[in-house]
């Protein structure tokens, strides 16, 4: 066990130390957030639909969208000088690879999440103090169905010759349950809605999580020997 933490740990470790390095996926994924947040913002008719309406559609379009951006360079950065044999060739389960893998990913999504929050407050003029709590539930919780299935399919398609054009085509059919609930919940945060509206969309979310995790590391395995 301690062997097996240490190798998800270790893989973590490298792809974070990679992108800190060059900032290439995360820098893009920046950009991308705020032109979606603006572009959003200024394309509605504020006498007709209030941002409190459009917000949370907003928020959920520029976190999947900008968490797209990373997930492609999950196995792409291993395919290069053979890193990929390097990593099977571990003593390591290979569900291990697929968790470190899993756990980059999540820190990449998840920092890209944490700042364009501040900069969705400011284009849409909502108050999170009481509600983020809820906000980050939701968002927890849905970025690691998404994130899940990302990693997956990132090892899927690496040896493909459009590796980044295949991605977001086989990614957004499996997106739309997570995301569909993800932004109910969201509109119900923003509304101040009781929590008991809000019980039957997470339940949704948290059966997402569980299908999507055991799925995909039980899939990853036969993912790699193709």
């Amino acid at each position: 066990m301690r062997d097996y933490t240490r190798a998800v740990f270790a893989i973590i470790a490298k792809d974070a130390t990679v992108e800190w390095r060059t900032k290439t996926a995360f820098l893009s994924a920046m950009v991308f957030a705020v032109l979606v947040l603006s572009i959003l913002f200024f394309a509605r008719d504020p006498t007709a639909v209030s941002s409190l309406d459009i917000a949370p559609g907003a928020l959920w379009v520029t976190f999947t969208f900008a968490a797209m951006l990373g997930l492609n360079r999950a196995f792409l950065l291993e395919r290069e000088n053979g890193a990929m044999d390097g990593l099977l060739l571990t003593p390591v389960p290979r569900s291990a690879i697929f968790v470190g893998k899993m756990g980059g990913n999540l820190l990449f999504v998840a920092l890209v999440e944490l700042i364009s929050i501040p900069l969705f407050v400011m284009f849409y003029n909502v108050s999170l103090a009481a509600r983020l709590p809820q906000l980050i539930a939701v968002t927890a919780m849905a970025t690691v169905a998404f994130v899940a299935v990302g990693t997956l399919l990132s090892a899927m398609v690496v040896r493909t010759r459009f590796a980044e054009l295949m991605l977001p085509v086989l990614l957004l059919p499996f997106l739309i349950p997570p995301v569909v609930a993800a932004v109910q919940i969201t509109a119900r945060v923003l509304a101040e809605r009781p929590l008991s509206e809000m019980m039957g969309w997470f339940k949704l979310l948290a059966a997402f999580d569980i299908v999507f995790c055991v799925l995909s590391v039980l899939l990853f395995e036969v993912t790699l020997d193709e």
